[in-house]
């Protein structure tokens, strides 16, 4: 073999060497690209995923505390209402508690006012006693009148069927129809509330 066939091959031979190389360069490139890309999907992938959770954790944390605050206005509305309940309740209790020390108090005030009506108020005998009479009756009457008692005496009056009631009904040409003529007993109220109707007898 000559010397210029041994040059030709030697430069043959780099000239593959140098090519092999190349390609491996290039793969070598090629394949760290790829990784470095499927590293940043993978990061990425996790960071979504991570995001979805803290986005999911915050959602339930505020229903949560949505919960508890519907739960305090709850709790504190009943709350309110029991104290307003309990109000009428001592109200009313405070207001009807003499209902029925009420109701055995009326036969007396009945009794001095019958006392008073059959006395004979020209006797001077009998004069001084029924000063008494009246007088107690007067006290008496103020006193259950500070507690809310008040006597119901319609004469003259509309007839109402809330307080009143109709012993009887007669025909009459000095009253106008429905109106009460004569209170037979008087009738009486506690704080409003009816104890007692008046007994009357209404014209028609």
């Amino acid at each position: 073999m000559s010397n210029e066939e041994n040059k030709v091959n030697q430069e043959e031979l780099k000239s593959n060497e140098a090519e092999a190389n190349n390609v491996e360069v290039e793969a070598e490139v090629i394949g760290s690209e790829a990784d470095v890309e499927w590293n940043e999907e993978s990061e990425q992938e996790i960071n979504d995923a991570k995001v979805a959770q803290l986005e999911a954790a915050l959602l339930a944390s505020e229903a949560k505390l949505q919960e508890q605050k519907d739960s305090v206005l709850r709790a504190k509305a009943e709350v309110e209402n029991m104290r307003r309940r309990t109000e009428q309740e001592i109200d009313k209790a405070r207001k009807y508690a003499l209902n029925k020390f009420a109701e055995e108090l009326l036969p007396v005030i009945d009794n001095l006012e019958r006392a008073i009506a059959a006395a004979d108020a020209e006797n001077d005998v009998v004069k001084p006693i029924l000063e008494g009479v009246e007088m107690t009756h007067k006290t008496f009457v103020d006193v259950v009148a500070k507690f809310g008692l008040k006597e119901i005496n319609p004469e003259g009056e509309t007839f109402n069927p809330e307080q009143h009631q109709a012993m009887s009904i007669q025909e009459s040409a000095d009253h106008e129809s429905n109106t009460v003529m004569f209170v037979m007993q008087k009738g009486y109220e506690l704080n409003g509330r009816v104890l007692r109707p008046a007994m009357v007898m209404v014209s028609k």
